[in-house]
């Protein structure tokens, strides 16, 4: 259940988008419990209305709900975090692709701005501005190639893919860097789809390259396994 702009008015929709945003950002971290009374504290609001956007959350992932204990902010497993990966690689290709062919020179020039934008946070050391800024070029992609179904679901992979991050990272920066993005805006600048397709998949697999993904399954936590 994506939440739509039509609707950011509504309480229970910038409590989701607040706390999307944290996740986005890497603030809030898996594993985190989200209190129902203290987000109500927070947002001024009923139990109730957190109730709707912590379901909200549930459905798109990013909050598991565990009776009796609460809310928590997810955490994917290797699996699912492949799984993510292969869905982003699947529709980013595509929408580089598509933008290649529909792309102003409006939309090169906020493409350009945009990777300005990134590489001055990353020169000043802005972590906070790079984490978010690099996420937003993904669905500035979106965006530009006119797809508001496939931005929605790119919405969903980012966050999910922040969590994972988060939880397999092996390198003290693994955000994806405005060098790349650069190539990319050129590549859609010159409208040679083959290419932007080719640095984009190559982009999303050297961001996956940099987690721990190599186990094939998680961990036991069954005790009668642990003692075997």
């Amino acid at each position: 259940m994506n939440l739509t702009e039509a609707s950011a008015d509504t309480p229970h929709v910038e409590i989701y988008n607040r706390i999307w945003l944290s996740i986005a950002e890497r603030k809030l971290k898996p594993g985190t419990r989200l209190k129902e009374e203290q987000l109500a504290e927070i947002f001024s609001v009923s139990r109730a209305r957190v109730r709707q956007a912590l379901a909200a959350l549930e459905h798109d992932g990013l909050v598991t709900l565990v009776p009796n204990r609460g809310a928590f902010v997810s955490q994917p497993s290797i699996e699912e975090a492949r799984d993510i990966f292969f869905a982003r690689r699947t529709i980013e290709t595509q929408l580089v692709s598509r933008l290649c062919h529909v792309a102003t020179p409006q939309a090169i020039a906020r493409l350009e701005a945009h990777v300005a934008e990134e590489r001055a946070a990353r020169a000043a050391a802005d972590t906070k501005s790079t984490v978010r800024l690099s996420g937003a070029f993904h669905l500035l992609i979106g965006e530009l190639a006119g797809s508001p179904y496939l931005w929605e679901a790119l919405r969903d992979l980012l966050s999910r893919t922040s969590l994972i991050i988060v939880m397999y990272q092996t390198r003290s920066q693994t955000d994806c860097g405005p060098d790349e993005h650069a190539e990319i805006v050129a590549a859609i600048a010159r409208g040679d789809a083959d290419r932007a397709r080719h640095l984009m998949d190559h982009h999303i697999d050297h961001l996956e390259g940099q987690l721990d993904l190599d186990q094939d399954t998680q961990d036991s936590s069954d005790l009668r396994d642990l003692l075997a």
